[in-house]
């Protein structure tokens, strides 16, 4: 856990945004934190201290009711998280930047690479999760649990990585489907590398693989670094030392590095 105190960006509307930011050498590195984390988590960390030793520019935040945002989570969406990112992109950094979306946020890197393409120098997605909220959420819920979230406006399941449980409104389900991404090609030319654990029952290995291959731009620009870790989706959390199973902070940091200095190559732009 990170004992600095944050620093606050302000938008428009008067939602404060947390983040720690650290000067350096550019192309930046953005970190995208997932559903119901926060830019506290053991990944977020480790790359900063990465930063830290390289002098590499990063930045870290949370977006709207995550973390120590503003907002409450369950009046979140797809879009206002996308906003933040781009908000963020906008207003704390300058030239060309990797971001680094784990989970939700690879949906919300995507989203936001998509709005600033001339920001962005690569992608790297942490078993990234575009459209989850349909494909791997309103696909799988039961006949009961979709009338109850279009009945009573909010669905709360069991959230295995945190005490809080996932807090699914209808709102969130409807709005998302204005952001679903997999349905046909995603126009990016930049280059995108993707983690993937092999054991990850919530964002499965198949789909993990394929899902990004509709991304335009350069030639075989999608890919898997390997190994692809076996861990499974506890590799977003970790502790103790570790990201997750069979995937330790070091063997992270040292594959995010080396695809990071790859993608920043001059071959590129």
């Amino acid at each position: 856990m990170d004992s600095e105190k944050p620093r606050f960006f302000i938008r428009e509307d008067g939602a404060r945004v947390a983040f720690h930011q650290r000067e350096g050498k550019g192309p930046g590195v953005v970190f995208l934190h997932g559903l119901l984390s926060d830019m506290q988590g053991t990944k977020a960390l480790a790359l900063e201290g990465w930063s830290r030793r390289t002098g590499r520019a990063f930045l870290r935040f949370d977006t709207f009711g995550h973390g120590q945002s503003s907002g409450d989570f369950v009046q979140g969406t797809i879009g206002r998280w996308a906003e933040d990112t781009v908000a963020v992109l906008d207003a704390l950094t300058e030239g060309p930047q990797v971001l680094v979306g784990s989970s939700m946020g690879g949906w919300t890197m995507l989203l936001a690479a998509l709005q600033r393409p001339q920001r962005i120098r690569a992608l790297l997605g942490i078993a990234p999760a575009p459209d989850f909220s349909e494909d791997l959420m309103w696909a799988n819920f039961t006949e009961a649990q979709k009338r109850l979230i279009l009945e009573d406006g909010v669905l709360e399941e069991p959230n295995a990585y945190s005490e809080l449980p996932y807090r699914i409104s209808k709102t969130f389900i409807e709005e998302a489907r204005s952001h679903l991404l997999l349905r046909g090609p995603i126009e990016l030319d930049c280059p995108v590398r993707i983690l993937q654990g092999m054991q990850d029952q919530d964002i499965p290995a198949p789909g993990g693989k394929a899902d990004l291959d509709g991304c335009g731009g350069h030639p075989g620009q999608i890919r898997r670094p390997p190994p692809v870790h076996p861990g499974g989706h506890d590799a977003n959390a970790g502790g103790g030392g570790r990201v997750g199973r069979g995937l330790t902070v070091w063997a992270f940091v040292y594959t995010v590095t080396k695809e990071r200095e790859e993608v920043c190559d001059d071959q590129y732009h």
